[in-house]
């Protein structure tokens, strides 16, 4: 991914929810496996509506509350990062506001960002399961989305290919990871992100001859992964070419997969939009862990 140097830590976001728990453990498993600190961090929230009766006390007192709900948060934190790497550097940082804004800014200094799929039950899936979404929109590094508990090591890490430039870097940061934990790698290509069934059937069949897709499709995908196969010549690659659906199929590959890797927005995404409408769902509904990368900064 050719970060800068001093990009040297993994960042991970908790807010007492399961989903977050996963996402420290998730976390602590990779800063562990590269030899790189971990720094677990909290927002905290002071809404009123996150403790009961705290519209009619003093603004202090809600304060007071919200920081020692947060210092609790950041302890059992990091008793479950120790629980799957014992030995991780990490540190733990209480920050009084900013939510996703602060998480945007920090990703600017981190080597990935790692949050869960959604937030606590007490605030809502509303307000605080928006933060992954706005995080993975702008963050400056890639951005991991923790979704499930994917309990088998030897699972493949799934890349999304479609040939364009944000694509090139997910393809990028996938065979790092997958060279990085021993796994093969399956690079799922779709033809189309358009409904092939919307084309009538006359013109569907001059336009595609399945043999003939095939293999001009297997050869398009080849030639964009020749460059990273020799890189990393120990990585077995898989290559699954399909004609339209790109979400559906990295959905597929999510219940068989231990990480997805995908651009943030593919060759479709108009130029202000923050997100595709893949990576947008398959951090709402994969089965796995999702890493979002974004476009390389000006």
């Amino acid at each position: 991914m050719n970060l800068p140097e001093d990009n040297n830590q993994v960042v991970v976001g908790v807010d007492g929810s399961p989903t977050s728990t996963s996402a420290v453990r998730w976390a602590a498993a990779t800063a562990s496996a590269r030899d790189l600190p971990l720094r677990i961090v909290h927002v905290i929230d002071f809404s009123p509506v996150g403790y009961s009766g705290a519209p009619y006390v003093e603004s202090a007192k809600v304060f007071e509350w919200a920081e020692e709900d947060g210092r609790v948060m950041l302890s059992d934190a990091v008793t479950a990062a120790r629980s799957v790497a014992p030995d991780v550097e990490i540190e733990t940082t209480l920050v009084p506001a900013g939510g996703s804004h602060w998480f945007v800014e920090e990703s600017g200094r981190a080597r990935m960002v790692v949050l869960g799929a959604s937030g606590s039950g007490r605030i809502g899936e509303a307000l605080l399961g928006s933060t992954p979404v706005v995080v993975a929109s702008h963050g400056r590094c890639p951005v991991v989305v923790v979704r499930g508990e994917t309990t088998d090591p030897s699972a493949p890490v799934v890349v999304g290919v479609d040939g364009s430039k944000v694509s090139e870097r997910a393809v990028a940061a996938a065979f790092e990871e997958a060279a990085q934990r021993g796994v093969p790698l399956v690079a799922v290509h779709v033809w189309s992100d358009v409904n092939v069934g919307t084309f009538s059937g006359a013109d569907r069949a001059e336009l595609l001859d399945p043999q003939a897709f095939e293999q001009s499709e297997q050869v398009l995908l080849a030639e964009r992964l020749s460059g990273y196969c020799e890189r990393y010549p120990d990585v077995v690659v898989h290559r699954e070419v399909y004609l339209d659906g790109p979400r559906a199929h990295l959905q597929a590959w999510s219940e068989k997969a231990q990480l997805v890797v995908v651009g943030s927005r593919g060759r479709g995404g108009f130029t202000g939009l923050l997100l595709g409408s893949t990576s947008n769902g398959l951090i709402r509904d994969a089965r796995c862990p999702v890493m979002v990368v974004r476009p390389e900064r000006a």
